[in-house]
């Protein structure tokens, strides 16, 4: 399965699923990154697993159907499968999602419906979490819609909030799930385990 990224930071889930890919653990490819930010760190890391990364600004494009076509012409090139928002900070054009039905994934560093939606990422949602005194949060992956981190759930995992956490603190235990989580999602996928029926996803214990 050829997996297309979309990142805007460092790449640090983008390298965790490449790994597992190149292992041999998962049945699938990294083909192709896409930023949106020139300087992100995701660039040094695609090159270091010799995976094409294209600098793609929506502000380059006079009309958002220019951007929308330049996204898919890449994925379509690189024989996309499955797509992934890897800590992508811009909303993705309709017509990607609507070119790839229930085929683009986002991780989310909390457990959504909860802390999520416009401007909810990165710090900002480990300080929400811990500002409401949640002794949970967690992590989850979700199908992309037209609406900020509302698609339907796919996975879930949850993360303790240790007393004495910072942003910080909680911030690198709950990475250490989305590294985790990420890759078997990709995994479920690959073994046609995924089924959306209606509001929900069912995971099937077994393929039929």
């Amino acid at each position: 399965m050829n997996l297309g990224f979309f990142a805007s930071g460092s790449g640090s889930n983008f390298e965790a699923v490449a790994k597992r890919c190149r292992s041999g653990e998962l049945a699938a490819e990294p083909t192709v990154v896409i930023c949106n930010v020139s300087d992100a760190g995701v660039f040094a890391r695609a090159k270091r697993f010799g995976v094409p990364c294209f600098l793609v600004r929506r502000d380059d494009f006079t009309q958002g159907r220019e951007f929308a076509s330049r996204l898919l012409e890449i994925l379509r090139e690189h024989q996309v499968e499955l797509v992934l928002l890897a800590g992508y900070l811009r909303k993705l054009p309709p017509a990607v999602a609507q070119a790839y039905p229930n085929r683009v994934l986002n991780i989310h560093p909390a457990l959504l419906p909860s802390f999520g939606g416009k401007g909810m990422y990165g710090a900002r949602v480990h300080e929400a979490v811990l500002a409401a005194g949640c002794r949970v949060t967690g992590v989850t992956v979700h199908i992309v819609d037209s609406e900020y981190d509302r698609g339907l759930i796919v996975l879930q995992r949850t993360v303790e909030v240790k007393d004495g956490d910072d942003p910080a603190t909680l911030a690198a235990r709950v990475l250490k799930v989305e590294h985790e989580i990420y890759g078997d999602v990709v995994k479920l996928f690959i073994e046609n385990r995924v089924r959306v029926e209606g509001d929900r996803v069912r995971i099937l214990s077994q393929v039929r």
